[in-house]
């Protein structure tokens, strides 16, 4: 049961609700019961390949997460400012670290290693690593309650589409594949990152653009995918000017879709066969016509939309007599990390 729950925006910008993580957790404190906490879950981004469950905070912990910084420059260090303020400001009660990258440790060595040289991958930490993880965990359990299933006896492709956007597979309630990588940039389009591009992109941005690297990479994670496209990263944007005609509007809906069409059928492939595919996260659980546009043509997979069930929003989109449920749940990674944290804390 949530008894609060609370948001602090843009913390140390200009315009922000707290100027530092101290001054954040302090108002929390200030408006929260805290006399009965037992513990607190942080929502760490990356966890490297040392990291596969909910982990108690030491000292220890937090040093191998600072190591981690290099993989994920721009989530880790919040993360561990985030810790630091926790465990100053609250040092008696256990601190729990939650990894976005924990649940796709069960994906096979074939589905994470890059065909790269092998003593560059090793000595630099080169693999995929994949993210959302505390999102596809819940919807993928919550796609088989929904259905009356086991999680253990479901198959799912979960498809968390906000602003970040990514597919995974999930076997049983375990991941076997998905579409980010050693970092959040590639698979699906997203808001503002390209997703998967030809690697010879940034050489040729490179060599023959004269762009450094931190331009290119400013470019793809900050003015690429629909904002890049549109000039627009709100799918309600984009689907108000598709509506009206705009030529970028509409090849950026269409390229936003066929990728995501793209990893449904690649992953069919991957589990053989799937009993859902669920959509997830702010455009996921919100448009209509992503979910109708992304799955079109897909009947002969046994994959089919009931429009006035897709239109009405309801939990399941497809008809009774579909092969595959098509099913929309939303996503709650902060009541997964408060169950992972409580888990982690068991004897």
């Amino acid at each position: 049961m949530t008894l609060a729950k609370g948001l602090i925006e843009r913390i140390g910008e200009a315009g922000g609700d707290a100027p530092d993580h101290t001054a954040a957790l302090q108002r929390i404190m200030e408006s929260v019961d805290l006399e009965d906490l037992g513990a607190i879950g942080h929502r760490v981004v990356h966890g490297g390949s040392l990291f596969s469950e909910p982990t108690l905070i030491d000292d220890e912990v937090v040093a191998t997460i600072e190591g981690l910084v290099p993989l994920a420059p721009l989530h880790n260090p919040a993360a561990l400012s985030g810790i630091a303020v926790t465990r100053k400001l609250l040092p008696e009660v256990p601190q729990v670290a939650v990894f976005d990258t924990a649940f796709h440790q069960s994906i096979p060595p074939e589905g994470v290693t890059y065909a790269i040289d092998a003593g560059l991958a090793a000595a630099w930490q080169i693999r995929r690593y994949g993210f959302h993880g505390t999102s596809h965990a819940y919807v993928a359990r919550e796609t088989a309650a929904l259905l009356g299933r086991p999680p253990q006896e479901t198959n799912v492709i979960t498809l968390h589409l906000g602003n970040g956007a990514s597919a995974c597979a999930v076997r049983g309630g375990r991941s076997v594949a998905t579409s980010m990588g050693m970092s959040p940039l590639p698979g699906l389009v997203m808001g503002t990152r390209s997703g998967d591009i030809d690697p010879t992109v940034i050489f040729h941005l490179h060599r023959v653009a004269g762009l450094s690297i931190e331009e290119i990479e400013r470019s793809l994670t900050r003015s690429a995918g629909l904002q890049g496209l549109a000039g627009a990263n709100d799918m309600r944007e984009v689907e108000r000017r598709r509506a009206e005609g705009d030529p970028a509007a509409t090849l950026a809906f269409a390229v936003y879709c066929r990728r995501i069409k793209e990893h449904v059928g690649a992953y069919l492939a991957i589990l053989g066969h799937t009993d859902a595919i669920t959509f997830t996260a702010g455009i996921g659980e919100n448009s209509p016509t992503v979910r109708s546009t992304a799955l079109h043509g897909l009947s002969a997979l046994g994959i089919e939309i009931d429009e006035s069930r897709n239109n009405r929003g309801d939990r399941i989109i497809s008809p009774d007599n579909a092969r595959v449920a098509v099913c929309v749940v939303p996503t709650d990674e902060e009541l997964e990390i408060a169950e992972e944290t409580r888990a982690a804390l068991r004897p």
